[in-house]
C-alpha cells in the first residue's frame, strides 16, 4: 500500500534512514503512523517489513518518527516471466506514510524516492498498490498501472459458524497455487502470515483464503481460487466465522465476487491501482491474474 501526500514547494530534502532496530519504540511509533493514516496494519506486519525487507524512516528533530516507507523483496518468479538479463525478481513498496502535522513537506515523495533507489539497485521490479492520492505521482516515476482493486468492508455481525482451529497446512500446496497466481513466489510472507496465533485458513476443493487480525478489522487476503464460484465459497465461509468487521481487496473484474459481496453486507470503500516499475530490459511477471480475488493486503502484494 502506497499513498502520498500532495506535492509541496520545495524545501530542504529530508534525511531518510535505515531503521537499525525495530524496539518497542520504534514499534509504537510506526503504529502512530498507521492509526494516524487510518490504515489496519499491526506490530507484526511491521515485524514482517523488518525481518524480512528493510524499512526507511524519517525523523524530527527529537527523534520521533514521523515518515516510513517499507520495501519488501519477493522471491523467485515463474519460469519465463521476467527477462533472464536481471532476474532478480520483485520487491514490493509499501506503507509510504506520514504523520497528518508533517503532510506537505516532501517528506512522503522522500522516503518513497529512497524506497525506489533501493529497489533499483537490487536489479529487481519494483512494485506497488497506489491509493488514488499516490498514483499521478507514481506516474511520475515511470510506474505503470497493471489492474485495479477496490477495498470492501462489512461492519460487525454475527457469526454463524464457529471460528476454525488454527491449523498449520502444507505451505508449499498453497505457495504452489499463489505464485501461479501472481507470477512470482512469497512463500516466506504466507508462513509468517499462518504462523500468527490469530491466524485461520479457509479452504476449499479448488482454493484458499488467509484471515488475519488488523489494527481495525480483520482482513481476508490473499485469497487465491481458480475459479470465481470457488472464491465465493471460501469468501461466505470465511465471512459467516467472524463477528467483527473484515476487510478485503478484491480486483474489479470480479463480477459475481462483487455481488456475493454485496450480498454479504460489504461495502466499497475506496480504490487501488497495481503499479509496476520496470527497465526497457525486465518484464514484469504475468501470473494467472484470473486466479487473485483477494490480495494479501496493498501492504503484501
Amino acid at each position: 500500500m502506497a499513498g502520498i501526500e500532495p506535492a509541496a514547494a520545495a524545501t530542504e530534502a529530508p534525511v531518510v534512514e535505515r531503521l537499525a532496530e525495530l524496539t518497542p519504540a520504534a514499534r509504537a511509533m510506526l503504529g502512530e503512523l498507521v492509526a494516524a493514516s487510518h490504515w489496519n496494519q499491526t506490530a507484526d506486519d511491521w515485524a514482517v517489513f523488518f525481518d524480512s525487507g528493510t524499512i526507511y524512516v524519517i525523523r524530527e528533530a527529537g527523534g520521533r518518527i514521523i515518515a516510513s516507507g517499507a520495501v519488501l523483496p519477493m522471491g523467485a518468479s515463474r519460469p519465463g516471466c521476467l527477462a533472464g538479463l536481471t532476474g532478480r525478481g520483485v520487491a514490493w513498496i509499501s506503507m509510504i506514510l506520514v504523520l497528518p502535522e508533517w503532510r506537505g513537506r516532501g517528506l512522503g515523495r522522500g522516503v518513497f524516492d529512497q524506497c525506489v533507489r533501493h529497489v533499483r539497485a537490487q536489479h529487481r521490479i519494483a512494485m506497488l498498490d497506489a491509493t488514488p492520492a499516490g498514483e499521478a505521482l507514481y506516474k511520475q516515476f515511470g510506474f505503470e498501472v497493471l489492474w485495479r482493486l477496490t477495498r470492501w468492508r462489512r461492519e460487525a455481525s454475527p457469526a454463524t459458524r464457529p471460528l476454525l482451529p488454527a491449523a498449520r497446512p502444507d505451505i508449499d500446496s498453497l505457495a504452489e497455487l499463489d505464485q501461479e497466481a501472481l507470477g512470482f513466489s512469497r512463500t516466506t510472507l504466507l508462513r509468517a502470515l499462518l504462523a500468527r496465533a490469530d491466524s485461520r485458513i479457509v479452504r476449499q476443493a479448488l482454493g484458499f483464503g488467509i484471515v488475519r487480525a488488523g489494527r481495525v478489522a480483520h482482513h481476508i487476503g490473499p485469497l487465491v481460487a481458480t475459479n470465481e464460484r470457488a472464491a465465493i465459497a471460501v469468501l461466505q465461509d470465511a465471512a459467516a466465522r467472524y463477528a467483527g468487521p473484515l476487510l478485503i481487496d478484491v480486483p474489479d473484474e470480479r463480477p459475481l465476487l462483487r455481488q456475493a459481496l454485496l450480498d454479504t453486507g460489504f461495502t466499497a470503500q475506496r480504490g487501488f491501482a497495481r503499479m509496476a516499475l520496470a527497465t526497457a530490459e525486465q518484464r514484469v511477471p504475468q501470473g494467472q491474474t484470473h486466479f487473485i480475488h483477494a490480495v494479501a493486503g496493498p501492504e503484501f502484494a
